[in-house]
C-alpha cells in the first residue's frame, strides 16, 4: 500500500467522521412531530399546549441545526434568532440568522444576542424555547456585562487565546463576562419551558461548558476566574474595566452566574444531541471497511499540539515496528482538542501544528500517514480543516528549501503546509464535534 493511496484512505476516513456528526442527523434524530406531540429526545410537549414557540442558538453548527428544526416544525415556530460564523449560514424562513466573529467575537454577534434576549423576554409559562448550541456558541453569542464594551471582551479573549488557555478556562471567564451565557439565558427566558439541543465540541460533554452552558447552571465563580487569570499572569494585561469587574464579582459586589438549584432552571432541560464519538465511530467503520485493523486511542485528546503528536506518532511507530498495540495494515484514530501556545507570528491552526510537529519525527518512516483536522472545517484563523504529513514531508520540504523546525518555532504551519500542496481543504462543514486524527500504517 504505497503513501499516495494511504492519503486517499485517510481523508475517506476523515470525510466519514464528519458525516456522521451532521447537524441536520442528528436533529432528526432527536426531534419529531408525532400526532398532536412535539418529541425531543424522551421530552414530550403537546402541541396545543404551547402558547409560543421560538428558537434561538449559537455556534457554527446552529444554522445546520436550525434549518433541520425548520424542516420538522414549520410554521409551528413563531419566530427566532442565531448566530452563526460567517460563511455558515443557512436559508431559513422563520428564523434570522446574524454571521458573527469567531474565535474573537465582534459586533454582528452582539446584535444577535441582544436580539435573542429580546425574543426571550416576557414570555409566558407556556412558551416553549428550542435553544440550538454548537461548538463556537461561546465566541459567536456575546453579551457584555453591564458596564463592558465588546473591545474589552475581545482583548481578554485574545489573551486567552495567546497564552494557551484551556477551552473550559476560557469559558468560565466568558459566563462572567456576559449577559447571557451560564445560565443567563435561562433565567431571560423563564418560566418559559427551555429545551437545549447540543452538538458537542468539548472533551466529556459538560453541559455547562457547551456554548459557555447558556441554559445550564454554572460551578465555576468570579474567584475561579481570577485563579485563572493569575494562572497565566494576565491580571494586569487585562483591559482594567474586566479585572475591575472580576475583582468586584470575587467580593461579591456583582451577581453571581446562576447555580445549581436556582429556580430559573426549573423548567429547563439540555440534551446532547451529537459528540465526538460519534465521528470516531464512523471514522472506524469506513477504516475497517477499507481493510484496516482500528484502534481508538482516545476522544478526549488535549494538551499542546506538539506535545499530542509526540505521543501520537511514539504509538504510530510502535506499530509499524512491532504490530502493537493493533496488527498492520493498522489505522490509529484519536479525537479531542489540543492548544498551542503562541510566540510566533505565524499563520495556522492546532491541526495544522499538529501535523507539522508529527512531520518532524516521522521523517523516514514511509509506511506512516497522519492527518490531523477540525470537523468544522476551519482550523484557528486559516480555510483549511488541517493537513497531512508523512515519512516523505520533510524530505519535500528541503526540496524546496523549507525549514520545518522554523515553521514550527514561528507557528507558520499554514505556510508550510501550502507550500506542499498537503492542507485538508473541505470548506465549512455545517458541524463542530472537535478535531479528528487518523493515521495510517502500512
Amino acid at each position: 500500500m504505497d503513501a499516495t493511496l494511504r492519503r486517499v484512505h485517510a481523508r475517506a476516513i476523515f470525510d466519514a467522521g464528519i458525516a456522521a456528526a451532521d447537524p441536520g442527523r442528528c436533529i432528526h434524530q432527536t426531534l419529531a412531530v408525532t400526532g398532536d406531540e412535539l418529541h425531543c429526545g424522551s421530552l414530550r410537549f403537546p402541541l396545543d399546549t404551547i402558547s409560543s414557540l421560538r428558537l434561538v442558538g449559537a455556534g457554527k453548527a446552529t444554522a445546520a441545526m436550525a434549518a433541520a428544526t425548520e424542516a420538522i416544525l414549520g410554521d409551528r415556530i413563531d419566530c427566532g434568532a442565531i448566530n452563526t460564523k460567517y460563511g455558515h449560514a443557512r436559508p431559513l424562513a422563520r428564523v434570522e440568522t446574524f454571521e458573527a466573529g469567531h474565535p474573537v467575537p465582534d459586533e454582528a454577534g452582539v446584535a444577535g444576542a441582544r436580539r435573542q434576549l429580546e425574543l426571550l423576554a416576557g414570555l409566558d409559562p407556556d412558551a416553549l424555547v428550542l435553544g440550538l448550541f454548537s461548538g463556537g456558541g461561546s465566541a459567536l453569542l456575546p453579551a457584555p456585562a453591564e458596564g463592558l464594551t465588546l473591545a474589552e471582551k475581545q482583548e481578554t479573549t485574545r489573551l486567552l487565546l495567546a497564552c494557551g488557555a484551556t477551552i473550559d478556562e476560557i469559558n468560565a471567564l466568558r459566563k462572567h463576562l456576559s449577559a447571557i451565557k451560564g445560565g443567563l439565558l435561562a433565567r431571560v427566558a423563564a418560566p418559559a419551558r427551555v429545551v437545549a439541543l447540543m452538538l458537542s465540541d468539548v472533551i466529556g460533554d459538560p453541559l455547562d461548558t457547551i456554548a459557555s452552558g447558556p441554559t445550564h447552571p454554572d460551578a465555576t465563580t468570579f474567584g475561579d476566574c481570577l485563579a485563572i487569570v493569575d494562572r497565566y499572569d494576565l491580571r494586569h494585561q487585562l483591559p482594567t474595566p474586566v479585572r475591575q469587574h472580576l475583582e468586584a464579582g470575587a467580593r461579591g459586589e456583582r451577581p453571581e452566574t446562576p447555580k445549581p438549584g436556582d429556580p430559573c432552571f426549573a423548567r429547563a432541560e439540555s440534551l446532547v444531541i451529537g459528540n465526538s464519538r460519534l465521528a470516531i465511530d464512523a471514522a472506524s467503520h469506513k477504516a475497517s471497511a477499507l481493510g484496516y485493523e482500528v484502534c481508538i486511542l482516545t476522544s478526549r485528546l488535549q494538551g499542546e499540539a506538539r506535545h499530542a503528536a509526540t505521543a501520537l506518532v511514539s504509538i504510530a511507530q510502535e506499530t509499524a515496528e512491532t504490530n502493537r498495540p493493533i496488527a498492520r495494515p493498522a489505522c490509529l484514530i484519536a479525537g479531542g482538542e489540543t492548544t498551542v501556545t503562541l510566540r510566533g507570528d505565524g499563520k495556522g491552526g492546532r491541526n495544522q501544528e499538529l501535523a507539522l510537529a508529527a512531520s518532524l519525527q516521522l521523517d523516514g518512516w514511509s509506511a506512516i500517514t497522519l492527518l490531523s483536522g477540525g470537523t468544522d472545517g476551519t482550523d484557528g484563523p486559516t480555510d483549511a480543516a488541517g493537513a497531512l504529513a508523512d515519512g516523505q514531508t520533510l524530505r519535500r520540504a528541503r526540496a524546496q528549501g523549507l525549514d520545518a523546525h522554523a515553521f514550527l518555532d514561528r507557528h507558520d504551519s499554514y505556510s508550510f503546509f501550502a507550500a506542499l500542496d498537503d492542507l485538508v481543504i473541505t470548506g465549512p462543514t455545517g458541524t463542530n464535534v472537535m478535531d479528528l486524527q487518523i493515521i495510517l500504517i502500512a
